[in-house]
């Protein structure tokens, strides 16, 4: 797992080296804020960063929607909250769906985003999270996607 500050992410990983990462899954929940507050990365995500930086390890960008108390108990939410995977490989996704099954994540609150680009979403939505944070007095809360009523068509519809 990778929980370091994620503008030090790439150098911190770097301290391990590539061939004792090569072939691991890499769980990332790291986010980059600069001393200003804004984000480090704002063109491509850190987990696009990791995994160019070490391509034989398979990253895997979760958890990063949310407060580290969620991250191990979602159930100490008043309903479902949803979890998204961002990664290249699919079977790295399913090992992080196991780990999450294990803390408690339904399934069904799992939201497997795409590629590693799609980490990108995942690490700019700090900017909400704080305000989220800031306006509701607490960090310990979850966001979910809900899908449309059954019949109500598909996305671009």
């Amino acid at each position: 797992m990778n929980a370091t500050p994620g503008t030090a992410s790439v150098a911190l990983l770097g301290t391990i080296g590539a061939p004792a990462l090569a072939g691991k899954v890499l769980l990332d929940v790291a986010v980059g804020f600069l001393a200003d507050g804004t984000l480090s990365h704002p063109v491509v995500s850190l987990g696009e960063e990791i995994q160019q930086a070490f391509p034989e390890t398979r990253v895997v960008k979760t958890f990063s929607t949310i407060d580290r108390g969620v991250m191990v108990a979602p159930d100490s939410l008043a309903g479902p909250s949803t979890v998204f995977l961002s990664g290249e490989d699919a079977e790295a996704k399913t090992t992080v769906r196991g780990l999450l099954a294990d803390l408690g994540w339904p399934d069904d609150s799992v939201l497997d985003l795409g590629g590693i680009a799609t980490a990108r979403g995942q690490e700019h939505f700090a900017d909400l999270f704080v305000a989220i944070a800031r306006a509701t007095g607490t960090y310990e809360f979850g966001i979910r996607v809900v899908p449309p009523a059954a019949g109500q068509g598909a996305p671009g519809a």
